[in-house]
């Protein structure tokens, strides 16, 4: 198994269909979350989510691959340097 590090997943959702999806994926995660903060911008028309996470890097990777992939979703991981 590897190395657990820190990640934050920031997403941006455009298009509010998604939301079900989104929260499914994280929700299949949820050992891995240590914390999460959902901010509505309604003059924009988006929602920011930031996700901090303590998993291995193959976990990280593959959410944020799968979050990336739906429709109206933007997503980027920042991780920590040390393990």
């Amino acid at each position: 198994m590897s190395t657990s590090r820190i990640a934050l997943l920031g997403i941006i959702v455009e298009d509010t269909a998604s939301a079900e999806a989104i929260n499914q994926l994280l929700h299949d995660c949820g050992e891995y979350i240590v914390g999460r903060m959902g901010i509505p911008y309604r003059s924009r028309g988006v929602s920011i989510i930031s996700v901090v996470l303590d998993a291995p890097q193959e976990v990280v990777s593959s959410l944020s691959g799968k979050l990336g992939m739906l429709s109206g979703v933007s997503v980027k991981a920042v991780y920590s340097r040390t393990a």
